[in-house]
């Protein structure tokens, strides 16, 4: 009996690490959920006019970066739960404003502009949760009550996997939703898939509606003074100049790779293009992700994020050069090859999937980890845009065809042949897994370990830091903080005298 209350109160953190961490769902959920079915309704040769692919995913990562860097900002100033409950409701009501997309006179030029600003700003709630909810997540995993050889694993189960497995729903949604309206319908289905955002939005909301600041924030934030940001960059340059790097390299090398998905589901449907068939498909490849993420976060709490992330690239060179090295074998052996690619993304979630989050949230101090996080997942994104940018559509009869030829790929590919040979097509996979490796190196030589409760240390040893260097550090915390210590002290003192 009286393990019951430390258990409740464990089980209690432990939902508001998820509480804090699952409205990333909405990020893979409409990043995902965005696909092939508009093309379908309107017709690709008139969508591929309004050059409405290229539009909506730049837009998309713009609306991103600048949620994450204004919303990094405004959680280290004006709090995480501030940050978390608007960014929750933006994406909300933009999920549900690009489900009602309409043009003047139902023009297909006026929908695709609306359409196309309500992604912008949906991108901006997206991009808020990473500094505000990662970071309130990561927070929320070292308070009282948390077991300490879980804290990680946590964290990684309430973000990453969250992320991942908005991935696997945003493809299963629009399947159930053709499945219901039938393929004459997709006006219905494609506006519902859209609009079925706003539900775990608006859930999540409710969730974090009586939630409390973390014990962190309220003692080490710096909302009242200046913020020493050139005392923080010689402390953390390094460490925050690795992660970001390392994230940057990891978005960039994961898209060439991309290219595999379609060759698995061409070769397995026998290039089928009914609807049906190619998102049941792509729902099977997202379920890819949900083992590595899954299994990587009961490994991290022993190997540590660090360790980690290095075994996971590093395992995936290895895959990655295994499959441009055998692509001419693999493509005559689907079987072989879908086994092998879906090897490839979940060794991705063991590590850098799960880890480069955790490292960017939990090496900085509490004082400006919003903004630490916020940039160096935005200088990610612009890899992961880099890697998109000169995504194009190839008519073909009365479909379209996706080519995934990234504005820095096309000269790689000239160099190791051309497009026409083998070759050519691996070249990029055998560069993407060279920067695996390289990312690997960085991590180990640039970024130092976490260890568990480190950032209770962390904040201890930046507070001793900023004091050697003349900082006034009594200001740091929230002032409500101090005035219920205070009180909790006088109360304190008033109990020990009523006992004597």
């Amino acid at each position: 009996m009286s393990d019951s209350p430390v258990a409740k109160r464990g089980l209690s953190r432990v939902s508001l690490i998820f509480a804090c961490g699952t409205a990333l769902f909405s990020d893979g959920y409409a990043n995902g959920v965005i696909g092939s079915v508009l093309k379908r309704v309107y017709g690709a040769e008139n969508v591929s006019k309004h050059n409405y692919s290229t539009t909506l995913s730049s837009l998309t990562f713009a609306g991103t970066i600048v949620g994450m860097l204004t919303f990094g900002y405004l959680s280290d100033k004006m709090g995480r739960k501030f940050g978390m409950m608007t960014a929750t409701g933006i994406v909300a009501l933009f999920s549900g404003l690009s489900a009602a997309s309409s043009g003047a006179n139902h023009s297909l030029g006026g929908m695709l502009a609306m359409l196309s600003a309500c992604r912008f700003l949906l991108g901006i709630g997206v991009g808020a949760e990473y500094p505000c909810g990662s970071v309130a997540a990561s927070e929320q995993s070292e308070e009282e009550g948390v077991a300490k050889n879980a804290q990680h694993r946590w964290f990684a189960l309430a973000t990453n996997t969250m992320i991942d497995f908005g991935f696997v729903v945003s493809s299963f949604v629009p399947l159930v939703c053709v499945w219901i309206f039938g393929e004459h319908h997709l006006r219905a289905a494609w506006r519902l898939s859209l609009g079925l955002g706003v539900i775990p939005a608006l859930a999540v909301l409710v969730w974090r509606l009586n939630m409390d600041e973390p014990t962190r924030y309220k003692k080490d934030a710096i909302v009242r003074g200046r913020t020493p940001y050139w005392l923080i960059f010689r402390r953390y340059w390094l460490s925050f100049t690795g992660i970001s790097i390392a994230w940057f390299v990891y978005d960039f090398i994961t898209y060439p790779f991309g290219i595999y998905s379609s060759t698995v589901v061409d070769n397995i449907t026998h290039n089928d293009t009914t609807l049906t068939v190619v998102l049941g498909w792509v729902v099977v490849i997202n379920l890819f992700y949900m083992p590595g993420t899954i299994t990587g976060a009961f490994i991290v709490d022993y190997l540590g994020p660090k360790n980690t992330m290095i075994v996971g690239l590093l395992s995936q060179a290895v895959i990655g050069f295994i499959m441009s090295g055998l692509y001419s074998h693999l493509v005559d052996n689907i079987a072989a090859f879908a086994v092998i690619y879906g090897l490839f993304l979940s060794l991705g979630e063991v590590g850098p999937g799960n880890c480069l989050g955790m490292l960017a949230a939990k090496t900085g101090p509490t004082a400006v980890r919003g903004q630490f996080y916020g940039l160096a997942a935005a200088i990610g994104k612009v890899g992961a845009f880099v890697g998109t940018w000169g995504m194009c559509s190839r008519y073909v009869g009365d479909s379209t065809a996706d080519i995934v030829f990234p504005s820095a790929f096309p000269p790689m590919i000239e160099a190791f042949g051309g497009s026409k040979t083998a070759r050519g097509n691996t070249g990029p996979f055998w560069v993407g897994s060279g920067l695996a490796i390289f990312s690997a190196l960085v991590t180990f030589f640039m970024i130092r370990p976490l260890s568990h409760d480190g950032m209770l240390k962390e904040d201890q040893e930046f507070r001793e830091y900023l004091e050697a260097h003349g900082y006034d550090t009594s200001q740091m915390g929230l002032a409500d903080t101090e005035t219920m210590s205070s009180t909790q002290s006088e109360k304190d003192m008033k109990v020990d005298v009523d006992r004597v």
